[in-house]
């Protein structure tokens, strides 16, 4: 198991459980104690967990941000599905927004074939995975590059959004409460997510389930925002109906 791999499984667990001990990581990852003992001190230093004696338990930040590697490798399977079903609702000819993030990533895989599709996106790992589709229009647009995620944000990427009117937005966040609303840990990506939002006549919110019942640091929208969203099945029977509730069309992967 890679080392990217073996963490997200451990962040994964801690979601799941709480915490975790290093003896049972051991023996559930194949990998030595010192090994997850480096693992856990890495997730430490980047704010994703807190050591605790002999094992870990969850962050309490807000404010954690972990990189597109660790994401990708957080609920793969999930997010393929969820991307798979998002997909569905792209016509050809529409004109969409893809948000930053591993999500819209997998929405992108499967836009590909589609035909006189436009596509705006702040986020390189999206417009790569749409590079050589033919009928496929690809607007990157411009801002400072985030390192971590590898979008791009700020004054020049807001005002070239306000140039535009489109059909759909696939936004995906890291938090999503009934009373916050939706977030993210980043200040400056909350406001070009904000913005995404005021540009599309439609707003698709594709979030796998442990992403549900969580703040983040920077609020972007309140749910009231959101016309579908688009999840797993890992998605709570009281969730589902406090969403559906709010007139948000649930579609579970």
């Amino acid at each position: 198991m890679l080392n990217l791999e073996r963490q997200a499984k451990i962040l994964e667990l801690l979601e799941e459980y709480g915490k975790v001990e290093v003896p049972d990581l051991s023996r559930r990852l194949s990998a030595s104690e010192v090994t997850i003992r480096k693992d856990l001190k890495e997730l430490h230093g980047r704010g994703l967990l807190r050591r605790a004696h002999g094992g870990a338990v969850r962050a309490v930040t807000v404010g954690a941000d972990p990189s597109l590697q660790i994401k990708a490798a957080l609920h793969a399977e999930e997010k393929r599905r969820i991307g798979a079903a998002a997909a569905a609702l792209v016509g050809d000819g529409e004109s969409i927004i893809l948000d930053s993030g591993t999500t819209t990533q997998q929405v992108a895989r499967h836009l590909r074939r589609r035909r006189g599709l436009k596509v705006i996106t702040n986020a390189l790992n999206v417009a790569t995975e749409l590079t050589g589709a033919d009928e496929v229009e690809v607007i990157l647009l411009g801002g400072v590059l985030r390192q971590n995620s590898a979008s791009l944000v700020g004054q020049f990427a807001e005002e070239m959004l306000r140039n535009f009117s489109v059909d759909k937005l696939f936004l995906a966040v890291d938090g999503v409460d009934l009373e916050f609303g939706l977030s993210t840990p980043n200040l400056d990506e909350s406001r070009v997510n904000q913005t995404m939002v005021g540009v599309a006549r439609e707003t698709i919110l594709v979030a796998d389930s442990s992403k549900f019942g969580r703040r983040s640091l920077s609020r972007i929208v309140d749910l009231r925002e959101v016309d579908q969203i688009v999840t797993d099945g890992g998605l709570p029977e009281a969730m589902r109906a406090d969403l559906r509730e709010l007139g948000i069309e649930l579609i579970i992967a």
